[in-house]
């Protein structure tokens, strides 16, 4: 019961974050829109601020899933285009969460910096392996440094996702993926 009371807590906020953001959002609209007592909030995290931490990783644990389901023997390029493809489903299924992420993620550090701090490198480390397995079959050029290209291409997955929802929502999940590609294809050649 729990597990399902957090879910419901978890999927309040991201209803509400997609519309408010964060800072406005209080105890009694989050308990409000989950159809709970503002008394189960406190229970289940002892705060708002332990929910918002508890959400980041809930959140980051579901799209590291996805991206790992993602991963397969298959050629590097065709799992990269994959895991793109499962974030932006991913966005575009969760697109409040997303928006809380990367407006946390780079910012100053903050008060949930710690927190994503490790997130991000749990997300990153994934896509960070299918470029080191394109470095090893030499299929980058010379000298890129991998943790770097890795965190370029998850930013820019979460940027080009966020700017699809908003600003191109006529565009399909396919158009997005394969401009993404296009970028992603001019690193795996030689």
């Amino acid at each position: 019961m729990r597990e399902a009371t957090k879910q419901k807590l978890f999927e309040a906020t991201l209803r509400l974050s997609a519309s408010r953001g964060l800072v406005g959002l209080t105890v009694d609209d989050i308990a409000t829109e989950a159809g709970v007592a503002k008394g189960t909030v406190y229970y289940n995290f002892g705060s708002k601020d332990g929910l918002i931490d508890g959400l980041l990783r809930y959140g980051v644990d579901l799209a590291a899933g996805r991206l790992r389901a993602a991963v397969s023997d298959a050629d590097p390029l065709t799992v990269l285009e994959a895991q793109i493809d499962v974030t932006l489903a991913f966005i575009a299924e969760y697109p409040g969460f997303s928006q809380i992420l990367v407006s946390e993620l780079w910012r100053t550090p903050g008060q949930w910096h710690d927190t994503l701090a490790l997130l991000r490198e749990e997300l990153i480390s994934i896509v960070k392996g299918q470029l080191q397995r394109l470095d090893d079959a030499g299929r980058l050029p010379a000298g890129v440094a991998i943790p770097t290209a890795a965190a370029g291409l998850f930013g820019t997955m979460l940027v080009v996702a966020l700017d699809w929802q908003v600003f191109q929502p006529g565009r399909t999940r396919d158009e997005v993926r394969d401009a993404v590609m296009v970028l992603v294809r001019g690193l795996g050649r030689a």
